[in-house]
């Protein structure tokens, strides 16, 4: 990449990897591939815009314009979500952070774009399946098979302990704790380690997987025939896959959505149905904020049902007289007569 003064785009992106994010700020390997696909993009958009090749950009091509044509191509072209392009943004700031604390003669060019706000998004119902839903699409692989068993322990570990789908993917043999008490060891956004109970009944799955008895220990739990660790795109393939096949026995299953976060969510409310406390849902699902876990009480629909016979049976509104009311003969001879 060209040279603009004393620093050049290359050398501060080195810098920024290497030395901020893996030795100073300690980022874990999901945040800096996240990163360095925002900024992979950002570069091929801006050197497509300028009609040159990548190599060819340098510092002063990163203005607060070219930011915001970037933002409103995420948007516009690739259809990514207010969410999605707040995610960018986050990642776009944190490079700019670094750029402006190694060139210091572009500050203000870099401040500009530091300046740029998040777009407010619409935060819609968190969507989840109903525990019959999810026994139901449990039953769906075929578990006389090595693939089948792996599927149905894949499935049963996301939901008994709400893991994000990279957590999931990250657990290895070490990680495991299948005799009492049973649990597993995840690591979550930031490094952050949590340690989450497991059914017997998950233990027992994950215990008949090849790579949980045959394995070193540093192998992972969830991985396809040659070996290698399954993938997020993997994951979401089989819960379509099983999600199709559950739909033939319950045809309202079609008209919902499956993904790895939709059993993260499903396991939130059963909790919350169960009359387990906001913060030790909080606790195991890996929140940072409590007001993240609070989604889940305005998205269960039953329990506002619940809620709400309960303040009309305290309101003191409700008769006394269960007895119907029946209208009166004259009356009934009166409206005939209308």
């Amino acid at each position: 990449m060209s040279r603009t003064g004393g620093a050049t785009l290359l050398s501060l992106v080195e810098t920024y990897f290497r030395g901020y994010l893996v030795q100073t700020r300690g980022a874990s390997p999901h945040t800096i591939r996240a990163y360095r696909d925002t900024l992979r993009l950002l570069f091929k958009f801006l050197a497509e815009r300028r009609g040159c090749v990548v190599a060819a950009l340098g510092l002063d091509d990163l203005h607060v314009d070219a930011i915001l044509a970037f933002l409103s191509h995420l948007e516009g072209v690739r259809g990514n979500s207010v969410a999605s392009r707040n995610i960018r943004l986050a990642a776009i700031r944190s490079f700019f952070r670094h750029l402006v604390e190694h060139d210091l003669p572009r500050a203000g060019q870099y401040q500009r774009v530091l300046s740029l706000p998040n777009k407010r998004a619409h935060l819609g119902a968190a969507q989840y399946l109903e525990p019959q839903d999810v026994k139901l699409l449990l039953a769906q692989p075929d578990r006389s098979s090595a693939a089948g068993r792996r599927d149905h322990a894949l499935m049963l570990f996301l939901y008994n302990t709400g893991a994000r789908v990279s957590e999931a993917l990250s657990v290895r043999v070490e990680h495991l704790s299948l005799t009492s008490p049973r649990h597993v060891r995840l690591f979550g956004k930031g490094s952050k380690e949590r340690l989450c109970p497991l059914w017997r009944e998950t233990a027992e799955a994950l215990g008949e997987l090849r790579t949980v008895h045959e394995s070193r220990t540093d192998q992972r739990v969830f991985c396809n025939r040659a070996g290698a660790g399954l993938t997020r795109d993997g994951v979401a393939y089989l819960l379509r896959k099983y999600m199709a096949s559950a739909a033939r026995t319950s045809p309202g299953l079609r008209r919902r959505r499956i993904s790895p976060h939709v059993l993260r969510h499903s396991c939130a409310v059963a909790l919350l149905q169960a009359g387990v406390d906001i913060t030790v849902i909080r606790d195991y699902l890996g929140h940072a904020s409590i007001a993240t876990t609070n989604r889940y009480v305005a998205t269960n629909l039953q329990m506002k049902r619940d809620a709400l016979e309960q303040f009309w049976s305290r309101s003191g509104l409700s008769s006394t007289h269960t007895r119907p009311w029946r209208p009166k003969p004259d009356v009934l001879s009166y409206l005939a007569s209308v």
